[in-house]
């Protein structure tokens, strides 16, 4: 992995000033960070009375990895309520009331219709955690997320703060679903949503053994998601903060980390409970996908995935233009003969590879350009039917037992 500074990249310690909160002020919480506060863990709440008091006890009562109560003035928790109609607010400054020792910071703001969306809300906690780390001069303090209606695990922060000692820029966290929750649902979106679950599985391990990344090995998961997601405060100025888009907030952030080549780390030790409800917040999320799976069991209708063979083609060509890449970091030039075949397999045109290798791109930001034209292009749409997600996880199955026989006997 090439070094950040070797392809352009400067250290951010500020972001410019007048950057963020457009139409807020610089400061969110008025009390300042406890000089040994280590984790700034941030809550957006919108109409979350239901569940809030299980998301803060949990976060109340963290423990270390060995189990003993964790020092309160290690973290912190920003809640920003924002255009609420229930009682999430009360219950908020009530759960702050009757546990003073723990450092819970209660916002609450009616925000315009082109501002109350859950980016722009997450956008303004993380800015302002980040600045609260930054004060500390705590480059490596963590910004960790998490949402209203999710229990984190006892160990969320302790696990987390293992991941980032262990050289992890970012972390993506575990998410389960609400086992009561999970059981009311409907057989046909229950049973859609657990082969998702092992779907994404086996694809998290091909993924290691086809192009593994060091900082993210087995046993991984492939989910970086809202409901558990950290960066450290260095790498979240360096990626430039949360990406301001109305839905799909933490793929963007973990988009932008990519770009930069931060370390990332699908953590299993990392988990949270969240709900499995059918009615959402925003319109792009897991009570969606689940009503979506309702409407298609309702109609019959089959859920389709990539297969297993696209799946890994595509890990192989990731893993060839890795390659390439870092050869043309190290000075090589590639002609079109050796950059034909590569761009055929990822479905874009050779000389358009080639212009796109002969720029300063860090790995992360090349893959996200191909990927890119991969969808203008077509092409690789076109080569791959999708299939019924039982017979993918067969596939996939098959493929890594054959990759983990094969790894066994290197060994």
């Amino acid at each position: 992995m090439v070094s950040m500074e070797s392809k352009g990249f400067q250290q951010v310690a500020e972001f410019p000033a007048g950057q963020l909160y457009g139409g807020f002020s610089q400061t969110l919480v008025q009390t300042p960070p406890s000089p040994y506060c280590e984790v700034c863990v941030i809550v957006p709440v919108r109409n979350e009375a239901e569940r809030l008091a299980q998301t803060l006890a949990a976060l109340a009562y963290q423990v270390d990895l060995e189990g003993q109560l964790l020092d309160s003035r290690r973290y912190e928790v920003i809640l920003l309520a924002n255009n609420c109609s229930d009682d999430s607010v009360a219950i908020a400054q009530n759960f702050a009331q009757q546990h003073p020792d723990f450092a819970l910071h209660v916002i609450e703001k009616t925000l315009p219709p082109t501002e109350a969306y859950i980016g722009r809300v997450r956008q303004i906690l993380m800015d302002e955690a980040y600045h609260r780390l930054n004060r500390l001069g705590r480059t490596r303090g963590v910004i960790a997320s998490t949402d209203g209606d999710t229990r984190v695990s006892p160990t969320w922060i302790a696990a987390t703060l293992h991941e980032i000692a262990c050289g992890a820029d970012g972390v993506g966290g575990r998410i389960l679903t609400d086992p009561v929750e999970r059981a009311a649902l409907d057989p046909y979106t229950r049973a859609c949503h657990l082969r998702l679950v092992g779907y994404n599985q086996w694809i998290a391990e091909l993924e290691y053994y086809i192009d593994p990344d060091p900082y993210d090995s087995l046993p991984r998961h492939n989910l970086h998601f809202g409901a558990s997601l950290a960066v450290t405060a260095q790498m979240y100025a360096l990626a430039g903060g949360l990406p301001l888009v109305r839905t799909g907030e933490d793929h963007a952030l973990y988009q932008a980390l990519v770009r930069v080549n931060a370390r990332f780390r699908h953590s299993p030790l990392v988990r949270v409970v969240t709900s499995a409800r059918q009615t959402g917040r925003t319109d792009s999320g897991l009570a969606n996908l689940l009503n979506k799976w309702s409407q298609m069991g309702q109609q019959q209708q089959s859920f389709l995935v990539q297969s297993a063979a696209a799946v890994e083609t595509r890990f192989q060509a990731r893993h060839q233009l890795r390659k390439m890449w870092s050869s043309v970091v190290n000075g090589l030039k590639p002609t079109y003969t050796h950059v034909a075949p590569l761009a055929d397999t990822l479905g874009v045109s050779t000389q358009w590879l080639l212009e796109e290798l002969a720029q300063p791109h860090t790995f992360g930001q090349l893959f996200q350009q191909v990927e890119e034209r991969c969808l203008l292009e077509g092409i690789w749409l076109s080569r791959w039917e999708k299939v019924k997600i039982e017979e993918a996880i067969e596939d996939l199955r098959l493929r890594v037992d054959s990759l983990r026989r094969d790894r066994r006997r290197s060994q």
